[in-house]
């Protein structure tokens, strides 16, 4: 993600009060790839983003457990034929 992309992601991970810390993959390169980092330490810090995008993923399934798009469970469209009586 990008600088502006990773001021989207820390203020949506707070809402969500989802813990972690947005923060240029290279301190010294601010235009270049951001993460998600367990703390603010450069020297110390450890790459959680993919464990942020399963809690972020978590808590949208918790709201609607349903996936999008789920198919529906009877006919949506067609003609019901009567049996034939004989």
């Amino acid at each position: 993600m990008n600088a502006e992309e990773a001021r989207e992601v820390d203020a949506t991970l707070r809402r969500l009060g989802i813990p972690g810390v947005v923060a240029p993959a290279d301190p010294e390169d601010a235009a270049g790839e951001w993460r998600v980092y367990d703390s603010v330490e450069p020297a110390t810090r450890t790459d959680i983003t993919a464990q942020v995008l399963a809690a972020f993923v978590a808590k949208f399934r918790e709201a609607d457990p349903e996936p999008p798009g789920k198919p529906q469970t009877g006919p949506t469209r067609g003609f019901i034929i009567p049996p034939n009586e004989d």
